[in-house]
């Protein structure tokens, strides 16, 4: 038994179109498809540069985002100022450990998390200096659906502060507003996500071509 790899549709002269999936020939490239109208592209030329664009712009964006103000409660008598640590904090004081874990895990591991997992995949296609992925292609394209699915999820401290912004407006006796770190924060958080899907995911299979699926075939 020998392990012969699949062949890909760019192995046989093909390209699939990303928005319908219709395959075309090669030589149809950077022409728009006969079916949907979308520009036929083997690879998005460019992709690494607008991973790391949008990713400097969401870290930027995200070491405000921690160190500023989330929320700011005014009552009659006081004034406080809450950054999303803090918040968890408090929530966690007065018994609510699993809501103060859902915002610590979506609003501070998460996002961490995108950072390193999609540097980490950026890193693997153009290694930089000793820098090799051990993971396997496989491994790294699972990798790589996971923060796609995850990434909405991480504006839930945004959606906290709006609907406590929205409920809780009492006149003068007390009122919450949303803090400078909320637009820094949704702002993290947008820029990441377009980070993530300027990533061109099929480039993880160019420079991995032994970790591509492989079929069993008998020889004689």
């Amino acid at each position: 038994m020998t392990q012969a790899a699949i062949p890909t549709a760019r192995d046989k002269g093909l390209i699939a179109c990303e928005r319908c999936g219709l395959l075309w020939p090669m030589s149809g490239e950077h022409s728009p498809c006969g079916r949907c109208g979308h520009k036929l592209s083997s690879r998005n030329t460019g992709s690494i540069q607008r991973v790391w664009a949008w990713w400097l712009a969401g870290l930027m964006c995200y070491i405000p985002a921690n160190l500023y103000p989330m929320l700011v409660t005014d009552m009659l008598t006081s004034h406080s100022a809450s950054t999303i640590v803090q918040g968890a904090i408090e929530i966690a004081h007065h018994g609510d450990l699993p809501i103060a874990l859902v915002i610590l895990i979506a609003s501070v591991a998460i996002p961490f998390a995108k950072f390193a997992a999609v540097a980490y995949l950026a890193l693997s296609i153009r290694p930089l200096g000793r820098f090799r992925a051990r993971a396997s292609a496989h491994r790294r394209h699972q990798l790589y659906e996971l923060v796609e699915y995850i990434g909405r999820w991480s504006m839930i401290d945004v959606f906290v502060v709006a609907i406590l912004s929205a409920l809780v407006q009492l006149n003068a006796a007390a009122s919450i507003h949303p803090g400078p770190a909320a637009v820094t924060f949704a702002l993290s958080v947008i820029f990441t996500m377009l980070s993530a899907q300027a990533f061109d995911s099929r480039m993880i299979w160019d420079v991995s071509p032994d970790a591509a699926p492989t079929l069993k075939e008998e020889t004689p």
